[in-house]
């Protein structure tokens, strides 16, 4: 064999398992769904209409709803599909700029959920891209922020139940 031969099979090789290797190292991070067995990332971002807002490792914003509380989280069957819950395998990690405490809870269906100073955390549907904040003021859910929930305009004190105002999907 030729040493030109010889150092494409090897170029070819290496290739071969970066490539398989970047491909097995990439969890998905879709919204709403679980993150890597490490545990769900939470980041934040700056908005100008917020502050500093909580978002998932896809830089897509977080969202509380004033229904919850530390221990159970009530948007549930169809409310999840429209506003899906953060989940995690582990224990979910801050990064820079993320000051309050996450946790977990277990929601009804079995499924882990971070939690952020006590609030559960949720994508909304409506979010396309990183940066979006529309589901501000829907049906008792607000912008998650290191400082707890952002600001709701014109919304009551009041959190209806998730569905029960509106058609967003459920």
């Amino acid at each position: 064999m030729s040493l030109t031969r010889v150092l494409s099979l090897m170029a070819l090789a290496v290739l071969a398992v970066t490539a398989c290797t970047s491909y097995a190292a990439s969890p998905s991070t879709n919204g709403g769904g679980p993150s890597s067995d490490a545990g769900a990332i939470v980041d934040s971002a700056s908005s100008p209409t917020f502050g500093t807002v909580l978002t998932g490792a896809d830089g897509m914003t977080l969202y509380t709803h004033a229904g919850d509380t530390a221990t159970s989280s009530s948007c549930t069957g169809g409310c999840a599909a429209t506003w899906p819950p953060l989940e995690t395998k582990g224990q979910p990690t801050a990064r820079a700029g993320v000051t309050g405490q996450l946790g977990i809870l277990t929601r009804p269906d079995g499924a882990t959920q971070v939690t952020y100073r006590g609030l559960p955390l949720y994508y909304w549907q409506g979010d396309t891209k990183p940066g979006d904040a529309t589901g501000n003021g829907l049906e008792g859910f607000s912008i998650a922020t290191v400082n707890g929930s952002g600001a709701v305009p014109n919304a009551s004190l009041a959190a209806p139940a998730p569905g029960s105002v509106g058609n967003y999907g459920y």
